[in-house]
C-alpha cells in the first residue's frame, strides 16, 4: 500500500511559495534539521517562473504586443495575485484577461484583455471534445416553415468573442514573427473561434453576427435569435451569417424547439 500523503507538511510548504515577503516555513529543513531558507527559495522562484511561462505560452500575442519583459513583470503580478487551482497548466490564467484589463500599466492598451480573451478561447477550442460539425445538407433538408423553430447544439469548440476594439484584427497580426502593419483599433470586432477539424479558427463575425451567434450557442430557437440579431444591427444578413457559422463548424446537430 501507499503511504498516505501528508497534507499537513503540504499545507505548511505551499501558501509561501508565491509569496516573497513570506519566510521559509518552519517545516521545510536540511540535512540534520537545519534551517532551508535558501533551497525552498530556489525552488519558489522555480515555481513563479514555471507559471510565468505556462502564461507566456497561452498568451504568445499578448506577450508580443508587450515586450518580453513588460509580460513577464505582470505576470509575476498575477501568478502573486492568483495561484494555479489545478495541477493542469494549460489551465492556468483563465483570469489573466480580466487581470489584464485591471492592470495599470497596460491601461494605454485598452484592447490587450480582448486579445487575451480571444488566446484564451483559442486554447480552449483547442483542448475541446471532437465532434462532427453539422453538414449544410442538414440544414437543406429542414422545411422552411419549420426553421424558425430549429434549436442548434453547438460545437464543443465554438466560442464568441466580443470586443468594442478591432482585437480579432490585432490577435491575427500578432500570433506569428511577421511584420505587423499599422492596425486601426477603434473599430469594433468580434471573434467566432472554432476547431471543425484538427486546427483551431478565429473568424472576424459580420455585423450582428455575434448576437446571432450567442444567441443560437444559448439554445435560443433560430427565429428568437434572428430577432435579436435584428435589434442590435438592422442590416443584419441571415443567409450570411447561417452560411458562415455551418462553414465554420460552429454546431454539430439540429432540433425542433417544440418537439
Amino acid at each position: 500500500m501507499r503511504p498516505e500523503p501528508d497534507t499537513g507538511f503540504a499545507a505548511a510548504f505551499a501558501p509561501a511559495l508565491l509569496d516573497p515577503a513570506r519566510e521559509a516555513p518552519s517545516a521545510v529543513t536540511g540535512r540534520n534539521g537545519r534551517p532551508a531558507g535558501r533551497r525552498y527559495d530556489v525552488y519558489r522562484n522555480n515555481v513563479t517562473v514555471s507559471l510565468i511561462e505556462a502564461l507566456a505560452a497561452i498568451y504568445p500575442a499578448v506577450q508580443r504586443i508587450t515586450g518580453a519583459d513588460f509580460f513577464r513583470a505582470m505576470a509575476r503580478f498575477h501568478v502573486r495575485s492568483d495561484p494555479p487551482t489545478s495541477p493542469l497548466l494549460f489551465d492556468y490564467g483563465r483570469d489573466f484577461p480580466a487581470f489584464i484589463e485591471a492592470y495599470e500599466h497596460a491601461r494605454p492598451l485598452p484592447w490587450l484583455a480582448d486579445v487575451a480573451r480571444i488566446e484564451r478561447a483559442w486554447l480552449d477550442a483547442y483542448h475541446a471534445a471532437d465532434a462532427t460539425p453539422l453538414s449544410p445538407a442538414q440544414l437543406g433538408a429542414i422545411a422552411p416553415e419549420r426553421l424558425a423553430n430549429l434549436v442548434f447544439t453547438p460545437h464543443p469548440a465554438a466560442r464568441v468573442v466580443r470586443s468594442p476594439f478591432a482585437a480579432v484584427t490585432i490577435f491575427a497580426a500578432n500570433r506569428d514573427s511577421a511584420p505587423v502593419a499599422r492596425i486601426d483599433a477603434s473599430t469594433a470586432e468580434d471573434a467566432l473561434i472554432t476547431r471543425p477539424d484538427f486546427d483551431v479558427v478565429v473568424r472576424h463575425l459580420p455585423p450582428g453576427g455575434a448576437v446571432f451567434a450567442t444567441g443560437l450557442m444559448s439554445g435560443q430557437p433560430l427565429g428568437e435569435a434572428v430577432s435579436l440579431a435584428l435589434d442590435s444591427t438592422a442590416d443584419f444578413d441571415l443567409a450570411t451569417n447561417v452560411a458562415g457559422l455551418i462553414e465554420a463548424g460552429a454546431f454539430t446537430s439540429i432540433a425542433y424547439g417544440d418537439a
